[in-house]
């Protein structure tokens, strides 16, 4: 079984946001398709999280940095990772 890839993709979210589920979506599609890894970081499981993105989820980071916030567009995501 292959490793899985480290996470290029951050979505910052929480549980019962629909833009959240959106987001889950659209990054899971690309990740798959350009093999990177991804994580999911909720804002009510780190309160350094809440102050800073509670206004913007789901917030989606590429590399470490902020790229995205309430949305994800897949051609600027696919494009953000060099795909």
């Amino acid at each position: 079984m292959p490793a899985t890839p480290a996470p290029r993709i951050t979505l910052i979210g929480k549980p019962g946001c629909h833009l959240c589920d959106d987001a889950r979506e659209v990054i899971s599609r690309v990740a798959d398709d350009l093999g990177v890894g991804w994580q999911e970081w909720s804002v009510l499981e780190d309160e350094e999280l809440l102050a800073e993105y509670a206004e913007q989820i789901p917030v989606t980071l590429v590399d470490g940095r902020q790229h995205d916030f309430w949305r994800v567009d897949e051609r600027r995501l696919r494009a953000a990772l060099g795909g």
